[in-house]
């Protein structure tokens, strides 16, 4: 086995064996690509977004959400450039990877492993609060919850990948269809200024509404950044499926471009009319269950217990396409070396990355019990299923930095790089990105009850970075997005 170096790293030369153990089944189309990222972000307008606005109101959550879609207008935009010139598996770290080395890439991979491990885990812990207000099971049920739904959605992944895209495709249209009722039921009871315009300055409740439009000021709003964010995080997703795609360079731009504006339809509307009808904008903050809430004033107790067991298709759907996230995530770093190689082996029939299924999940389970033992299942929603968002959140802000300074980078670096699909902001959009996601970041350290999260992400960062210091940079294996790297751009395109 011989051995290349480059830029402080050492890469082994593997066999075929390597990657026939490690290989991967094409069936995506634009259909599944436009179902796998909108499921994997649908859960956010169902749960998590209404977080932020006690302090802020409902303008301070408008303005931000405005903020927030530039971002990912911006941030789109350019994966969706960057995906189809880089059609491998990799994603993120695939195009930190040419754009600023391996370090890049690696710091890039272990951002996003953040974001989709615990975005998983976020999703997971408001599954369990709706089914608890569904089955009124006390609040130290909700573990078991996490662990069946765990269980059932990791079996899907690892089943095949033709049953995961069509269950996708399933669960999400289902959780779009249970968003369209609860639009049109709530439309005829909408009373805006009253129910959403009920917060007042200092956080206090106006029982008659018709309160200021940013009653806490721009600060207020943009203390809302992180939670908006929650409303598009993950669409990012896509790239990691483009060696499970037909024809990725055509596909990857389609797919990620009809999510995005799918998505800001949806959340427009979710902001206007969840907090447009009883009891408003002030009790909604406070809320694990935001959507269920609506349809119990919409429909009474019963009838609405029904409709929010369908709307948790919205919860399962993010779920479930996010864990598809991190299995290939883990796979695509695993396999070029950056984490254990073990972790890349799928499975001889069904080419599910199973390993890293299972490795990814019992991180994110582990994480969520350690929050929810260390600030106490009465802290509530508001509490432990925000500090668990702001630790997503946290890593995604740094994963879109990195992302839009190596658009960026391979703009200027790789000129003539086959471009099948370019993106209309070019750098400008990426660079606003930038801009966007480092004051998101600025914001989510200025508010100390969600502090000691973050501090756990900068932990997990450390130990990651002190393991490819010590042992990965020296176990790289060329894989297509290293190749592609080293060739500048003119690597072996083809999945191995």
């Amino acid at each position: 086995m011989s051995e290349i170096k480059e830029a402080g790293v050492s890469y082994e030369t593997v066999g075929a064996e390597y990657f026939e153990k490690r290989g991967l089944k094409r069936y995506a189309g634009v259909f599944s690509l436009w179902a796998l990222g909108v499921g994997a972000v649908i859960s956010g307008q169902f749960s998590g977004w209404n977080l932020g606005m006690g302090t802020g109101g409902w303008g301070g959550m408008f303005v931000a959400t405005m903020i927030i879609t530039v971002m990912y207008l911006g941030l789109t935009f350019s994966i969706a450039e960057m995906a189809a010139a880089q059609p491998h598996t990799g994603g993120a770290y695939s195009f930190a990877r040419a754009a600023m080395g391996p370090w890049g890439g690696f710091i890039t991979g272990l951002c996003e492993n953040v974001e989709y491990v615990l975005t998983a885990a976020v999703v997971c812990f408001f599954i369990g609060t709706y089914l608890s207000a569904i089955f009124g099971t006390p609040p130290e049920f909700q573990p078991v919850y996490w662990v069946g739904a765990y269980l059932v959605f990791v079996g899907v992944n690892v089943a095949g990948v033709a049953l995961s895209f069509q269950v996708t495709v399933g669960v999400t249209l289902l959780a779009l269809a249970s968003l369209v009722v609860f639009w049109l039921s709530a439309l005829p009871h909408a009373d805006f200024f009253k129910y959403a315009m009920n917060v007042g300055p200092g956080g206090t409740e106006l029982p008659n509404g018709h309160g200021p439009f940013l009653p806490a000021g721009m600060g207020g709003a943009l203390a809302q950044l992180p939670f908006a964010v929650w409303l598009f995080l993950a669409i990012e997703q896509l790239p990691l499926a483009a060696e499970e795609s037909h024809t990725p360079q055509r596909d990857l731009p389609k797919g990620i471009l009809a999510g995005i504006f799918t998505l800001i339809i949806s959340a427009l509307l979710v902001l206007w009319l969840n907090a447009a009808i009883s009891p408003g904008t002030f009790q909604l903050a406070k809320s694990g269950q935001p959507i269920l809430d609506g349809f119990a004033v919409l429909y009474g107790g019963g009838l609405a217990k029904v409709l929010s067991a369908v709307a948790v298709a919205g919860l399962v759907a993010s779920f479930h396409a996010v864990i598809f996230a991190y299995g290939r995530q883990v796979y695509s770093l695993s396999r070029a070396g950056y984490f254990p190689r073990a972790l890349s082996v799928t499975h001889g029939a069904r080419k599910t990355p199973d390993i890293a299924l299972i490795t990814g999940s019992l991180i994110g389970l582990l994480v969520m019990l350690a929050v929810w033992f260390i600030l106490g299942a009465e802290k509530g929603a508001a509490t432990i299923g925000g500090t668990l968002l702001n630790m997503a959140v946290f890593g995604a802000m740094f994963s879109y930095v990195m992302q839009g300074l190596s658009f960026i980078l391979l703009r200027r670096k790789l000129p003539d790089l086959e471009r099948p699909y370019r993106s209309p902001l070019g750098v400008a959009g990426a660079a606003t990105t930038v801009v966007i996601a480092v004051i998101t970041i600025l914001y989510q350290l200025k508010d100390p009850i969600y502090r000691s999260g973050v501090l756990g992400v900068a932990i997990w960062f450390a130990v990651g970075a002190l393991y490819f210091a010590l042992v990965g940079r020296h176990r790289l294996v060329l894989s297509p997005e290293e190749e592609f790297a080293m060739g500048k751009g003119h690597g072996d395109h083809r999945a191995h």
